[in-house]
C-alpha cells in the first residue's frame, strides 16, 4: 500500500424516496424514505484492497454505486485525488457474471469496448490488447470469438474481470464477485484476484457478506450495519480482536470447514427495514443495555458501540 489517499468518502448519505402506495395515497400519509447509507466517512489508499462487509440490505452496494458514479449521494461527497489531471477511471465487477455481459456481443468486443471508449490503444493494437487481457485472466486468445453463453459462470466472471482491467482503472469496485459461483470456482476467482492485485498494484473496494473472503483479499475492512460503519480496522486485527458485537457474530456465523465442530451460529433476528432508535443493532445484540435503546453511539476508536468487546 502506497499510503497516498486515492478515494475519500466525506459523510456520504443516500436516501431513497419510496413510491406512494394505494393506502398512503388514500390516507395522504407520507411515503417512508429509506436511508440506505448514513454519514459514511472513509479513505482508501492507492494500491490498497479495502473490504466492506455486512449482511444483505446494510447499504454496501449502494455505497459502491455512489463510488462508481452510478448514483448521486443525497448528502456528502466522494473525492478522488491523484488521477493525473483527468477524470478518474472507475470500473466495477458485478455479482452476476451472466447478466453483466451483453449476450449479443462476442467476448472480444466486450473487452475491447473500454479500450476504444477511453482511447487507450491505437485501433490496430486493440486486438493484441484483448488477447493479453484474456491471458491475464487465464483464458485463451481464441475465446475472443465466442459469445458469453458459451462459458461457465466462473469463465464469465474472468471475462468481466478482463473487461474491467481493459479500462486501466484507477479504482476497481468488486461487488460480491464470487457469491453467485460454486465454492470451488470461488476459490479460483479469489486466487486470480489476489494475483492480479499483487502484479498490477490495483486499488480495490471489495464488497462481500463473507468475512472469510474479505480476510483473503483485504488489508483493511469496514463492517457496515443499516447504513453505518460500525467497526473499521486492519483485517487480521478485526478477525482476532473484533470489538463490535455485530462483527463478532458475523465471524461466528461463517462456517469453518477446518473445525471439528461445524455447527452454524446464525445471527439472531433479521436486519430491520428501518433504523430503530438508539443503537441500530440493539434489537439483535446480546450485549444491549438500556442506554443502547435510547442513545446512538458515535464511531470512536474505530468502533461504534457503547459497550465494545474488550481485547
Amino acid at each position: 500500500m502506497s499510503g497516498r489517499t486515492l478515494l475519500t468518502f466525506e459523510r456520504v448519505s443516500k436516501v431513497f424516496s419510496a413510491r406512494r402506495g394505494v393506502f398512503s395515497a388514500l390516507t395522504r400519509a407520507p411515503a417512508p424514505d429509506t436511508r440506505a447509507v448514513d454519514g459514511v466517512s472513509l479513505t482508501i489508499a492507492r494500491g490498497e484492497t479495502f473490504g466492506l462487509v455486512g449482511e444483505s440490505g446494510c447499504g454496501k452496494s449502494t455505497l459502491a454505486r455512489i463510488a462508481a458514479g452510478l448514483i448521486t449521494p443525497t448528502e456528502g461527497a466522494v473525492r478522488f485525488t491523484g488521477a493525473r489531471g483527468r477524470a478518474p477511471r472507475v470500473q466495477m465487477i458485478f455479482q452476476d457474471p451472466f447478466s453483466s455481459l451483453n449476450p449479443r456481443w462476442r467476448v472480444g468486443r466486450i473487452i475491447a469496448e473500454p479500450i476504444r471508449v477511453h482511447r487507450l490503444r491505437a485501433p490496430s493494437a486493440v486486438g493484441a490488447r484483448v488477447a493479453e487481457l484474456l491471458a491475464q485472466v487465464g483464458l485463451p486468445a481464441g475465446d475472443a470469438e465466442k459469445f458469453p453463453q458459451e462459458f461457465s459462470g466462473g469463465q464469465c466472471q474472468r471475462i468481466s474481470i478482463a473487461r474491467a482491467l481493459a479500462g486501466e482503472p484507477d479504482f476497481l469496485i468488486l461487488d460480491e464477485p464470487t457469491s453467485a459461483l460454486d465454492v470451488s470456482v470461488q476459490a479460483q476467482i479469489l486466487t486470480l484476484l489476489l494475483d492480479l492485485q499483487a502484479r498490477l498494484g490495483l486499488t480495490c473496494l471489495f464488497i462481500t457478506h463473507n468475512l472469510a473472503v474479505a480476510r483473503a483479499l483485504a488489508g483493511r475492512t469496514a463492517v457496515m450495519y443499516l447504513g453505518e460503519i460500525v467497526e473499521l480496522n486492519d483485517t487480521e486485527t478485526l478477525f482476532s480482536h473484533a470489538r463490535h458485537p455485530y462483527t463478532r457474530l458475523l465471524i461466528d456465523a461463517a462456517p469453518d470447514l477446518d473445525a471439528q465442530d461445524r455447527t452454524l451460529h446464525p445471527i439472531p433476528g433479521d436486519i430491520a427495514g428501518a433504523a430503530p432508535g438508539g443503537c441500530r443493532f440493539h434489537p439483535r445484540c446480546p450485549r444491549a443495555q438500556a442506554r443502547c435503546r435510547i442513545e446512538a453511539p458515535a464511531l470512536e476508536a474505530d468502533v461504534r458501540c457503547h459497550f465494545p468487546i474488550e481485547p
